[in-house]
């Protein structure tokens, strides 16, 4: 999947989980099949994702990548580097999310 369509499956499952409550308790119990079921595609094989939900008593919800240390080599630099970020801004709400 690339970059695109893996955000717009993203931003498709954001409005869905805010608006759907039985594709939210999906998305939260088992997000691979909730989202291979919302793109009509299937994941690669040990494909894991986790979902976390907004908690209203948090001005923000910010994801950040793994802890990959001070000593890295250049696969593991790409690795960081090839990701990207992306904020998806409403009120009181800041999510981060990094796509590799």
């Amino acid at each position: 999947m690339d970059r695109q369509h893996g955000l717009e499956l993203y931003e498709k499952a954001q409005r869905l989980a805010a608006t759907d409550e039985v594709f939210r308790k999906e998305i939260l119990a088992n997000p691979v099949a909730a989202l291979e079921k919302l793109s009509g595609e299937k994941f690669p094989t040990g494909t894991k994702i986790m979902v976390v939900e907004e908690d209203s008593s948090y001005d923000s919800t910010i994801v950040i990548p793994r802890f990959v240390g001070a000593e890295i080599d250049e696969s593991e630099l790409e690795n960081v580097a090839g990701g990207s970020v992306v904020f998806i801004s409403g009120p009181c709400l800041v999510t981060a999310i990094l796509i590799a």
